[in-house]
C-alpha cells in the first residue's frame, strides 16, 4: 500500500469518526444511518459513472455537516466543516472539489446551485436516492414528527413555486413535502444509474400517498 492511499484511508477513518459524533446527535433522518447508505449508494454511483471514488466517499461522508438545517445556520456549518478539514492532509484541489460538492448538491426548495463535476453529480444522486422509495417516506415522517409538522391537510394544497426560505420555514405537510420535493428528484437525477434506481423509488411513493390518501378519506377498497 503506497503512502497516498494510506493517507486517503485515514482520511476517510477520520472522517467517520467525525461524522458519526455529530450524526448522533439527530434522529430525524439525518442520522449515521442516512450517511451510510449515502456513502454506499456514493460508491456505486461512482463505480458506474468512473467518477473519483476517494472525493465521491469523503463527500458523501461529510455532506450533512454544514447542513442548514442542522446547524444554527448554513454560515456556522461551513465553518464546522471547514474547521474539520483543517486538520486533514488534502491537498488544495482535492478540499475546493469536495467543498465545492457539499455546497452545491442541496435541493434548496429548487433553488440549489447547479452542480458542475462528475463526483458532485454522484454525491447529489446518492444523497436524493436516500429521499426516495420506503426510506424516503420514513425519513420524511421522522423529519416532519421532529419538527412538529402534520402529516396532511386536504385543505393546505402543495406549494409550486416558493423561496429557500419559504421551503425551509413556511407550514406545509408532510404529504405535500412529496409533491413540493421528493416527486421532483426522479427528473432531477444527474446519472444514468442515478434515473434507473431512482424509477423505481418514485413508483414506490407514488403508490404510497395514493394509498395513504384513500385511506385518509376512508375510501380504500
Amino acid at each position: 500500500m503506497t503512502s497516498e492511499s494510506t493517507n486517503k484511508e485515514d482520511v476517510l477513518h477520520a472522517a467517520r469518526a467525525f461524522v458519526q459524533e455529530e450524526a448522533s446527535k439527530h434522529s430525524d433522518g439525518h442520522d449515521w444511518s442516512h450517511i451510510e447508505r449515502v456513502t454506499k449508494l456514493a460508491g456505486r454511483l461512482a463505480q458506474h459513472m468512473d467518477a473519483d471514488p476517494f472525493v465521491c466517499e469523503l463527500a458523501a461522508l461529510l455532506h450533512d455537516v454544514p447542513d442548514e438545517k442542522l446547524n444554527d445556520s448554513l454560515e456556522a456549518g461551513m465553518g464546522k466543516l471547514n474547521n474539520w478539514l483543517d486538520t486533514q492532509p488534502l491537498d488544495f484541489t482535492t478540499r475546493e472539489l469536495v467543498v465545492n460538492i457539499i455546497s452545491t448538491i442541496s435541493y434548496a426548495g429548487g433553488q440549489g446551485a447547479t452542480v458542475s463535476s462528475l463526483e458532485a453529480q454522484v454525491v447529489q444522486d446518492a444523497d436524493r436516492l436516500d429521499a426516495l422509495g420506503a426510506i424516503g417516506i420514513a425519513r420524511t415522517f421522522a423529519f416532519s414528527g421532529a419538527r412538529g409538522r402534520e402529516m396532511y391537510d386536504p385543505a393546505l394544497p402543495p406549494r409550486e413555486q416558493m423561496t429557500r426560505e419559504e421551503y425551509r420555514k413556511g407550514r406545509s405537510t408532510t404529504i405535500n413535502h412529496f409533491y413540493e420535493k421528493l416527486f421532483k428528484l426522479k427528473d432531477l437525477m444527474n446519472t444514468s444509474y442515478g434515473k434507473e434506481l431512482a424509477e423505481q423509488r418514485h413508483e414506490y411513493m407514488v403508490q404510497f400517498v395514493e394509498q395513504f390518501k384513500q385511506e385518509w378519506e376512508g375510501t380504500d377498497r
